[in-house]
């Protein structure tokens, strides 16, 4: 009777150790897979309209290449919001390093407007529906370090699949 029952829990300390090393496994590549090469993001809301419909759309962002760490003029990133670090905006960058912008400052309530450089280290993002967005206008100049990603497809809504390369600003 003694043989049987160690044989039982000999049996099922391999099987839970053949699942654990299987969860462990899965836990790993999903680890390195968003926080080194890409990841789903969900975008909704009217910041980002015509581009991305205010009702909701998933999109592939990536974190591999060198144009995600430094975008270029049209990119569309995810970005640690400045505000409230538990956000992830989606904005169109319009302005890096080095770039003089004027904007806007409140397209809805006047038409005062502001001129300033971007610092070194920094990009200046804006929706593409500037009388509804939060954006580099409101919280100012976005360092290099709060992007999380450089969007390129949008995956849902389907009849819309496709890439979203930049755009001219």
């Amino acid at each position: 009777m003694a043989s049987l029952s160690s044989s039982f829990w000999t049996t099922a300390s391999r099987e839970a150790m053949k699942s654990g090393m299987f969860v462990a496994k899965v836990y790993c590549f999903l680890h390195v897979t968003t926080n080194y090469l890409g990841f789903m993001a969900y975008a909704y809301g009217p910041s980002m309209i015509p581009t991305l419909h205010p009702s909701g759309n998933m999109l592939l962002a990536e974190r591999i290449s060198k144009r995600y760490q430094k975008p270029s003029h049209g990119d569309i990133v995810v970005i640690r919001s400045p505000e409230n670090p538990n956000k992830t905006p989606i904005k169109r960058v319009v302005g890096v390093e080095g770039d003089c912008i004027s904007f806007v400052i409140d397209p809805v309530k006047s038409d005062e407007s502001q001129t300033i450089v971007v610092p070194k280290g920094h990009v200046f993002v804006q929706g593409d529906y500037t009388h509804n967005s939060r954006d580099s206008r409101n919280f100012g100049p976005v360092p290099y370090g709060l992007i999380q990603g450089r969007v390129l497809w949008r995956v849902w809504p389907f009849q819309d699949f496709g890439p979203l390369g930049p755009t001219p600003t």
